[in-house]
């Protein structure tokens, strides 16, 4: 019993110690910039919800706006985990900074985790920026459910799996072409803002395999639970693609 727990004690320390260790290199090498994407993000979500209102006939009225605000929070995600993480993530492989990170006697799951908290940090702000000043300026009608913290976790997990697997899985070039496809396509041709029903059929049930438009609905259904729903199914697509995905990226950053 003592063995395992001396064992138990030594495996934590060490995971603790790679953790701090990644987490000050990615923090190093994004430098000043954190900051910049901080504004940049926040930037993004405003310009959904005020941009988009616009296009609104009437803010006030029907649940148009509140598809807008509750929208994008799911917008800065998928603009953080599937379009900027996967740029950095090839310029960091052409650079030859994955290989170094290789060569460190770090688990590829600590590197993983780290990482992707360093650009969490990055996003809350703008999304509770965002948020906040949707319901100042125009009264949605926020109704946030107790699911709120599985529902942006599991959101949170389903987009950088994706974005981690993708961006190591392709080579360098292919994979920023794709980040630049899933931003354009993410703003105008998927349900994050807008409700399903405006798109042609073959899209809807394209959709429904894809995880862009589960990650909206289930995040939408946490912040107005009075107004939308999330079914069990959005969930179970999310965590299939959330294991999915970042198996690819331990699996890939583990090849010698």
């Amino acid at each position: 019993m003592f063995s395992w727990w001396g064992t138990g004690r030594w495996a934590l320390m060490r995971t603790e110690t790679e953790l701090g260790h990644v987490f000050r290199l990615q923090a190093q090498k994004l430098g000043g910039h954190l900051v910049a994407y901080g504004i940049f993000f926040t930037v993004i979500a405003l310009g959904v919800i005020i941009g988009f209102s616009f296009l609104v006939s009437s803010p006030s009225v029907g649940n148009e706006m509140l598809y807008l605000a509750t929208g994008a929070p799911t917008i800065v995600l998928v603009m953080t985990a599937l379009v900027v993480v996967p740029m950095q993530n090839a310029t960091a492989r052409v650079a030859g900074y994955i290989d170094f990170i290789k060569s460190l006697p770090v688990s590829r799951k600590n590197f993983l985790f780290a990482d992707c908290t360093v650009w969490l940090l990055i996003t809350v702000p703008a999304i509770v920026i965002s948020t906040m000043i949707a319901h100042f300026m125009f009264h949605p009608g926020f109704s946030v459910s107790w699911t709120i913290i599985p529902a942006y976790v599991l959101v949170v997990t389903a987009c950088f799996g994706i974005g981690y697997g993708y961006s190591y899985a392709m080579p360098a070039e292919l994979a920023m072409g794709l980040s630049q496809i899933i931003a354009f396509g993410a703003l105008m041709f998927t349900p994050i803002s807008f409700p399903m029903d405006r798109l042609p059929e073959w899209l809807q049930v394209v959709h429904l395999a894809l995880p862009l438009h589960h990650m909206a609905q289930v995040m939408r259904a946490s912040l107005a639970h009075e107004t939308f729903q999330a079914g069990i199914i959005s969930y179970v697509v999310l965590a299939v693609w959330s294991v999915l995905g970042f198996l690819a990226a331990i699996r890939i950053l583990e090849r010698d």
